[in-house]
């Protein structure tokens, strides 16, 4: 019995040390964590309890040239209720009329809020659902609604705010115009001039504090922001609204005609680089007829250019003063041959006998490849440097991410070959993106003046300008003026008797080159040929104010019309017969502060009535009617008129007392 009593004290005490030691443990837990690791832990809890979130700020707005909006952000607001906030007095007083107010706004029933509103209020609802997506209008008016207007603490109103980015002339232009998002890695991307000048346009953004609130809502705390965001610049851009809409059409029209896969036109003003418009048309599948902005074509597609690069060919020659344009080829038939490949004019038995200048007239291979290949056989390196200086082998340093790269072979490098040269000389065996052809192009316009193409004219903040983008001169003399003279002549020639002419107009001058490129012909893939069809100039020819080019890729052969002149041609033609024809005369009002000495005697006569201090109705009569009802009108007389041109008569006679509430009655003649 007392062994038993021993066993039992000494479990006891086994019990109540473990339980000393489990006691023990759990206090110097607790004063762990209370002071040794109180800071980690308060910081965690508030942490999981209360939080700051970011407040995106509004980015800026994108601008054309002349003053449309192209693309801006919009506040879109989600508006929720803080049942438990408002006291019982003031949630009383106010339901009824709230849900009145909610009713006219939202549309559904004044009961139907009154209803939800008590049930939020019943159940302890803390983050009640009233409206998503109002916008900043309604917001505002919301603000002052019953019970809303006692602000966040005392009514209850919860606003949740997102800006959503609009772009008002939908998707025209818009991979130039561009987006930037953040994709499923959370990485920002994007395109265009959105993603190009982010950091004008997208502002900081604010932080606001919230707390967790049952079932995983998030509140904010209270009314004012922790951080308040800043609103980004505005950026405004070179293109114009109205040659932007010519472009964009005359193209798609272009497009849907000969059943093409996608095109791009480029319109650059020749003295300063700016870019006014730039259509960029694909489609979706090859059975699909609907064409929309689906790649950057003129800046990132850099393919071979075919007779367009035939320009380079002349300046080259003309420079080095190796032909003229006078000189005399034979075409041979339109066919000759270079290591057993052959080269042929699109001209059946080719031109004859023609000069050089004619030969760039009508787009012969033969003549510009024999050419080309006579004078630089023995010395290719001269020519390839004429195209390096030219500025043909380097992109043009774009901010947009994506710009294609030109590509010309080097001789000695491992692509080149015996053919390099000739093939070169009619657009083969190189590579350039439409706009690297256009700014070449634009240089000859501009008198060898090459300029960087330009799409951000200047950054502001409201009517403040933060940066002004000036013209960029990437060469300020590609040739001699003696070049130049001959080359403004034969561009101007192909649109008057060359691969042109059913472009040519006497109402308005252009100049230019077509070209049409056999794409894929080396292909063993299984990959179709197809046709590359372009033109690129410039106009008035004259006095260049703009240089544009059009690139249509797989236009369709049936009819055989799949050349450069019968597809981009017309767009091309269009665009400079809508900018000269339609738009708004700018022209010159000469003499205009000249004086004409009878409106100065009306002037007169007016001005010494207008400057006497009149008690009595003057004498009108010989007056105009103009002047007369503006007189009368100062001296505070109510006047009416009859007919038009001078006074004639007057219902109130000269003399009498001067009555404003009276009406003068002026009969003109």
């Amino acid at each position: 019995m007392v062994n038993e009593d021993k066993h039992i004290s000494y479990r006891m005490y086994l019990v109540a040390f473990a339980m000393f030691v489990i006691a023990a443990a759990i206090g110097v837990k607790l004063c762990n964590i209370q002071w040794v690791e109180g800071d980690y832990y308060r910081k965690l809890a508030k942490e999981r309890t209360v939080r700051n979130f970011v407040i995106p700020a509004n980015k800026g707005n994108i601008y054309s040239s002349d003053g449309s909006l192209l693309a801006t952000s919009i506040p879109n607001y989600d508006i929720r209720f803080d049942a438990v906030a408002p006291k019982a007095e003031n949630f009383e007083k106010n339901v009824n009329s709230l849900a009145d107010s909610l009713s006219m706004l939202l549309g559904k029933p004044a009961g139907f809020y009154q209803s939800e509103l008590r049930k939020a209020r019943a159940n302890k609802n803390r983050y009640y659902l009233i409206a998503r997506g109002l916008s900043y209008t309604q917001y505002m008016k919301m603000k002052t609604f019953p019970l809303f207007n006692l602000g966040a603490f005392k009514g209850g109103m919860i606003t949740e705010q997102e800006t959503v980015r609009e772009y008002p002339i939908g998707k025209i232009a818009w991979r130039t115009i561009g987006y930037e998002r953040i994709n499923e890695s959370g990485k920002h991307v994007g395109k265009g001039i959105e993603w190009a000048y982010r950091k004008y346009l997208n502002g900081k953004d604010g932080k606001i504090l919230k707390q967790k609130i049952a079932k995983g809502q998030w509140k904010p705390i209270r009314d004012v922001n922790e951080v308040e965001p800043q609103d980004g610049f505005d950026v405004t851009s070179t293109i114009d609204v109205y040659i932007q809409d010519i472009a964009h059409h005359a193209l798609l029209k272009q497009l849907q005609k000969y059943k093409a896969d996608h095109g791009c036109v480029v319109v650059m003003e020749t003295k300063t680089g700016q870019v006014k418009a730039i259509a960029n048309l694909g489609r979706a599948s090859k059975t699909d007829s609907t064409y929309f902005e689906t790649e950057n074509y003129a800046i990132r597609e850099s393919h071979e250019p075919g007779s367009t690069y035939k320009l380079a060919d002349l300046m080259a020659l003309l420079e080095d003063k190796k032909a003229d344009t006078s000189d005399v080829y034979d075409s041979q038939g339109g066919t000759i041959v270079y290591r057993g490949k052959k080269v042929r004019d699109s001209h059946e038995g080719g031109y004859g006998k023609i000069s050089l200048g004619r030969g760039f007239e009508v787009s012969s291979n033969t003549v510009l490849v024999q050419s080309v290949y006579n004078a630089y056989k023995d010395d290719p390196k001269q020519f390839v440097d004429h195209l390096n200086d030219f500025g043909l082998n380097k992109p043009l340093g774009l901010p947009f991410e994506g710009e294609g790269k030109p590509y010309i072979p080097q001789p000695g490098d491992k692509h080149w070959s015996a053919i390099s040269l000739p093939w070169m000389a009619f657009g083969y065996g190189v590579s350039i993106t439409p706009l690297q052809t256009l700014t070449y192009y634009n240089a000859v316009a501009n008198n060898g003046e090459m300029v960087k193409p330009q799409f951000v004219s200047e950054i502001k903040e409201w009517n403040r300008t933060i940066k002004k983008f000036e013209k960029e001169v990437i060469n300020p003399k590609i040739c001699s003026d003696e070049t130049l003279k001959k080359l403004h002549a034969v561009l101007e020639n192909v649109v008057k008797r060359g691969t042109a002419a059913k472009l040519y107009s006497k109402d308005f001058s252009m100049a230019g080159k077509t070209g049409t490129a056999q794409a894929n012909y080396n292909k063993k893939d299984g990959t179709a040929k197809h046709y590359i069809s372009s033109f690129v100039g410039y106009f008035p020819a004259d006095k260049p104010k703009y240089s544009c080019i059009v690139v249509v890729h797989e236009p369709s052969t049936a009819g055989n019309d799949y050349y450069g002149a019968g597809v981009a041609g017309p767009v091309f033609k269009r665009i400079a017969q809508k900018i000269f024809t339609d738009a708004p005369s700018m022209n010159e009002i000469k003499n205009i502060d000249k004086k004409d000495a009878k409106t100065e005697k009306l002037y007169a006569q007016y001005y010494d009535k207008a400057q006497q201090k009149h008690t009595v109705v003057p004498n009108l009569k010989g007056m105009s009617g103009m002047d007369a009802v503006a007189l009368m009108g100062n001296l505070g007389m109510k006047v009416k008129v009859v007919g038009i041109g001078k006074v004639k008569k007057q219902s109130i006679l000269p003399g009498q007392r001067l009555d404003k509430n009276a009406t003068l009655i002026l009969e003109l003649s």
